[in-house]
């Protein structure tokens, strides 16, 4: 017969097994695990590549701020930025470009035209960011399409695609909730927004991740084209991986990333932290998330030894713009420098310092299997 005790001690083992479990599914540190586990990484032989852009979720009006508290935001970084980037070049000469997802909705063009001088500045561009709601197709296309034209047309922003001619953007989700992945339906609305983003002039999604948060999709560290089902949500929850001479086969190309587990640094003194790539005032992207960022960076399949690092910000608030625009450790410009001191050696690996843009192009370029874009790119001889 079990003791009275031992069946107390199985049950609280049980209710903490279940409480422990549940934390991990709340983390998402059961789909790092699984992803993990099913896909190894390739190994690459010979020199890396290291793209390099860092995501910024740029919102000038948080938390409702009005348009002089927005426009000093902006100043910040229009003021501050070229200073911490001087000196700070890559093998090709360039200094690291930020990437300004602006939202729709709080478009300010006296903001716009600050970021406007940045981008011809060469530090920094700008593509589209969004937050929505019960919104339509119908209605999503027409923002979408107004708001490239404004850019492109009164402010010379984005580019036309060469192959076409069309005005081409890269994507950001609000609330991270794209193709209405909300868990309730909200932020979103459209069922079918992969194809809409496409239709718009939509080159690639760069939203993800989004862990701890549960829209988190459990394709993870990885390149792929999501095919759209204009009837359900959440189509980019499954995919295929770009592929190193193969044309892509979808309605979107999503560049995700990185996203792991940091065993250096622990919750409750047992589990590992999640590094989903976010740089906050709060947690500085330091040397060993930096690390985390080199090891766990997607590739094209087929080709790993170019290797796309985007980690996010979302650089107007004040406690994250102080640390970025610092040159103080965890600021945009020690990471930077950081990255040329331990991963350019032009042996091991080489730093890229890109664009989202950019970094589109260099995944066509491996589908294509074009050996002389390929040594051009690798050369900094090679322009977008």
């Amino acid at each position: 017969m079990v003791s009275a005790p031992v069946i107390l001690v199985v049950a609280l083992a049980g209710v903490g097994l279940g409480a422990l479990l549940g934390l991990l599914r709340r983390k998402n540190v059961d789909l790092i695990v699984r992803a993990r586990l099913a896909r190894r990484p390739e190994r690459s032989d010979g020199t890396c590549h290291l793209f390099v852009s860092v995501a910024d979720h740029f919102e000038p009006y948080w938390q409702r701020a009005d348009g002089t508290r927005a426009l000093e935001r902006v100043q910040a970084w229009h003021q501050e930025y070229p200073r911490r980037m001087e000196g700070i070049r890559d093998n090709g000469g360039r200094a690291p470009r930020h990437a300004f997802f602006y939202p729709e909705e709080e478009y300010d063009e006296r903001c716009m035209d600050l970021l406007a001088d940045l981008e011809r500045r060469g530090l920094g561009v700008v593509e589209v960011h969004l937050h929505h709601d019960n919104d339509t197709s119908t209605a999503l296309h027409e923002r979408l399409s107004a708001f490239k034209k404004v850019l492109h047309e009164r402010h010379g922003l984005l580019r036309a695609d060469p192959d076409t001619g069309e005005v081409r953007y890269a994507f950001i989700h609000g609330n991270w909730t794209l193709d209405n992945s909300g868990p309730r339906g909200e932020n979103c609305g459209v069922n079918d927004e992969l194809r809409v983003l496409s239709r718009s002039g939509c080159y690639a999604d760069f939203t993800y991740p989004s862990a701890p948060h549960p829209t988190q999709p459990p394709m993870i560290n990885r390149i792929y084209y999501a095919t759209d089902d204009p009837e359900r949500p959440r189509s980019h929850w499954r995919g295929e991986d770009a592929r190193y001479g193969r044309a892509g086969r979808g309605d979107l190309l999503l560049f995700t990333g990185p996203l792991a587990l940091n065993w250096r640094r622990r919750r409750r003194g047992v589990l590992p932290a999640v590094e989903n790539g976010d740089i906050t005032g709060r947690n500085p992207a330091l040397p060993d998330r930096v690390d985390l960022w080199v090891r766990h960076a997607p590739a094209v399949r087929g080709f790993p030894r170019w290797r796309f690092l985007k980690p996010y910000t979302h650089g107007t608030q004040e406690g994250n713009s102080a640390l970025l625009l610092s040159d103080g450790p965890g600021g945009l410009a020690a990471v930077y420098r950081d990255l040329l001191a331990r991963y350019n050696d032009g042996r091991r690996y080489v730093v890229h310092f890109t664009t989202p843009w950019e970094m589109y192009r260099c995944v066509r370029v491996l589908e294509d299997a074009d050996d002389e874009a390929i040594e051009a790119v690798e050369a900094f001889a090679f322009r977008f």
